[in-house]
């Protein structure tokens, strides 16, 4: 069968495989000659710190991506460039003389506004762009209730989703069948990519946390995760315990198709692969509520809630320096700052917890939290870090009600009942009895002597008291909270 174009380039962005990738399957299958691209954009580098997790991420799995090239067919290479992708995508699409662009989607504001600029100046150029879907299950407007509008309410869009599911949507894009059509790079390309120190970033401990990098490190994960799916839904609120899959970060960045992933849960089809199915139907939610309502990004999906007088000044200010610092005198939440900050991971369950802290104990802007995390991340995701902040703060779709106050306390009693997670991030704390180590300021004289603990000195007492804290978020929120709760029975949902 004749193709229709000549040549066409292939803009990988966050979609960092080879394997079922839709926009070079289409690519492949539409042009005689394709090329491979990836622009380390400095638009989003450059305001990086220089040590980030992420970047080395890429950076190595751009390594992988490209090997994967390599393998499929002789000559294939990734072209890296470091520059502004807007310009520099374009620039390259001229430079191969190519008729189109292939891309997936990324539907994050920021994104958006770069592809709309692309796109028109490879209009001007005479080259098409061409993106679609990839990234998510279903995306945007494919899943509507029965007026027609968006969903709001995660229960009845996972009800939609489970009905409109079908083979058809998880089957992978195949690339490998038509790899003959990948173009060798041009001679002027660099026969290696640029390397970490290069693009002027430095190591981290990214690889001391066995989380792998590329394809191979995410089927790595995978396969270590499958004999453990099962039990998923009993593991998963542990954070002591080996029970998520850890695939994030891979997930975030494309090392592995969100496709496969559906299918093995969907295979499994145990009460443990249907509770991480459902992890992954939130994900697709939380896309397509920032599709809808890109103002959640600056501001609360129920505008009623940007009334909050949230604490300001330096008081506010020091106080979310002790949450960011894990110091906040509380285990469990310190020891989930620990562990951010020293891995850039956290476990799902204590970002529930921690973001709750800061917004409903110490009484500070969701907004302040979701920034910090937006920086720790190793897999922050625009969609889900906003999400996960307003379900916490109230303030979101489908949040929890707004006088639903986590207890630290009760929390880390319950999910890490023998103190085997507070111990590993908070070492200060090791020696102290199960029955206390999760509220230090309740033990007795001796036992805080026996374990070396000096509340104040080397471990803080706590910066708020629950129960007062618990009121004063309910003078703050509460008028807010019961006028918007009044209207939310129309939403969409």
């Amino acid at each position: 069968m004749e193709k229709a174009l000549s040549s066409a380039l292939v803009w990988f962005r966050r979609d960092l495989r080879a394997d079922d990738h839709a926009a070079l399957f289409h690519a492949l299958k539409a042009a005689r000659k394709v090329w491979c691209a990836f622009i380390l954009d400095r638009d989003i580098l450059d305001p990086l710190p220089r040590a980030d997790r992420r970047v080395e991420f890429i950076v190595d799995s751009l390594h992988a991506l490209d090997a994967q090239l390599r393998a499929l067919h002789p000559g294939a290479r990734l072209i890296v460039r470091h520059a502004r992708a807007s310009t520099a995508l374009p620039r390259l699409a001229a430079e191969l003389h190519v008729q189109a662009v292939y891309a997936n989607h990324d539907d994050d504001p920021a994104a958006l506004a770069r592809d709309h600029q692309v796109r028109g100046r490879l209009a001007e150029l005479g080259i098409a762009l061409h993106t679609g879907k990839d990234h998510v299950i279903f995306e945007r407007s494919e899943l509507l209730n029965a007026a027609g509008k968006p969903y709001t309410v995660f229960t009845p869009y996972k009800n939609a989703w489970l009905k409109k599911l079908e083979p058809f949507y998880l089957k992978a894009y195949p690339t490998e069948p038509y790899a003959e059509a990948l173009a060798p790079a041009p001679d002027e390309v660099p026969e290696t990519l640029p390397t970490l120190a290069e693009i002027g970033f430095q190591p981290t401990n990214l690889h001391e946390l066995g989380l792998g990098t590329g394809a191979a490190g995410a089927q790595d994960l995978l396969a270590s995760f499958l004999p453990r799916m099962d039990r998923y839904g009993d593991t998963r609120d542990y954070p002591a315990i080996k029970g998520p899959s850890y695939l994030s970060l891979h997930l975030r960045f494309g090392t592995i198709g969100i496709r496969q992933l559906a299918r093995e849960a969907v295979a499994h089809d145990t009460a443990g692969a249907r509770k991480w199915l459902s992890e992954l139907v939130w994900r697709d939610f939380w896309h397509q509520v920032l599709h809808h309502h890109p103002h959640v990004v600056d501001s609360a999906f129920d505008s009623a809630f940007d009334s909050i007088k949230w604490e300001r000044g330096k008081h506010a200010e020091a106080l979310f320096a002790a949450w960011c610092e894990g110091r906040t005198g509380y285990p469990l939440v310190d020891a989930g700052m620990a562990q951010i900050n020293q891995t850039g991971y956290m476990h799902n369950r204590l970002r529930m917890v921690t973001a709750s802290f800061l917004v409903k104990h110490l009484g500070i802007d969701w907004r302040w939290g979701e920034r910090y995390f937006a920086e720790k991340l190793n897999d922050f995701d625009l969609a889900a870090n906003n999400g996960g902040w307003q379900w916490a703060a109230s303030t979101g779709c489908d949040a929890q009600p707004y006088f639903r106050i986590f207890n630290p306390v009760i929390q880390s009693r319950k999910f890490d009942h023998d103190g085997k997670f507070i111990r590993r991030y908070l070492p200060e704390l090791a020696k102290l009895p199960d029955e206390v180590i999760h509220a230090p300021w309740l033990a007795r004289p001796h036992e805080l002597a026996e374990a070396g603990v000096v509340l104040g000195k080397n471990y803080p007492a706590p910066i708020v008291v629950h129960e007062e804290a618990r009121q004063e978020t309910l003078n703050r929120i509460g008028v807010v909270g019961r006028f918007a709760a009044g209207g939310r029975g129309n939403r969409g949902g």
